[in-house]
């Protein structure tokens, strides 16, 4: 049932991007695969910073399609079981993975959240999709040791994997007043452009370096 949901809202997501660049002819596909912090949490889909990088681009004219399959309280074990079935639904052109947070948040082992990650990045190679992956970070109150060793993941795949590493886009967000949440996780409505604006350029560029420079 939660795989059959989490599809299910993929495909509407899909469907109100389109609508919105449905003059623009896409060479390319990007899949986000993510959590609350893609799935605009506690806002409307059309808050959500997913949904303003796709206008971004469309007013940019830049061949990419988005499309957003995240889902709040997603954990990449989620994350692996679904992404089969998004490939085949989809047929993205590139993948971009906002996982682990959750994973962390309930204290799992980081081996284990390595290894789902690195599944989902062969997954996806062996259907020949580009992989590009987002550093993900926790409160420092789950200890210098495990804090260390969770975000080391990131870094660790994408220079195994040769893949693009997008630094944590809340870095700087979740120490400005007035851009959080009160959960103290989660953007606001008012922080959903500036996460626009550091990703834009950074994965556009991970998508294909001429579209920034033609």
């Amino acid at each position: 049932m939660v795989i059959s949901i989490s599809l299910l809202f993929a495909t509407l997501v899909h469907s109100d991007q389109s609508v919105s660049a449905e003059n623009v002819t896409s060479e390319y596909k990007l899949l986000v695969l993510g959590d609350s912090l893609s799935a605009a949490y506690g806002l409307t889909a059309e808050q959500g910073w997913v949904y303003l990088l796709a206008e971004k681009w469309q007013a940019q004219s830049l061949p990419i399609k988005v499309v957003n399959a995240a889902i709040s309280g997603d954990t990449t074990d989620g994350g692996l079981a679904r992404l089969p079935r998004l490939i085949e639904l989809h047929q993205p052109t590139h993948l971009y993975i906002e996982l682990g947070g959750n994973n962390a948040l309930q204290g799992h082992n980081p081996r284990k959240i390595k290894q789902n990650l690195m599944n989902m990045v062969e997954t996806a190679e062996n259907s020949n999709i580009k992989v590009i992956i987002q550093e993900m970070q926790i409160p420092t109150n789950y200890g210098a040791r495990y804090t260390k060793a969770f975000t080391s993941i990131f870094h660790e795949i994408a220079e195994e994997k040769d893949i693009p590493l997008i630094p944590f886009f809340l870095q700087e967000i979740a120490l400005t007043p007035g851009l959080m949440q009160r959960d103290g996780i989660h953007p606001t409505k008012e922080a959903q452009p500036m996460i626009v604006e550091f990703l834009a350029d950074k994965l556009a560029s991970a998508v294909d370096a001429r579209l920034l420079t033609d």
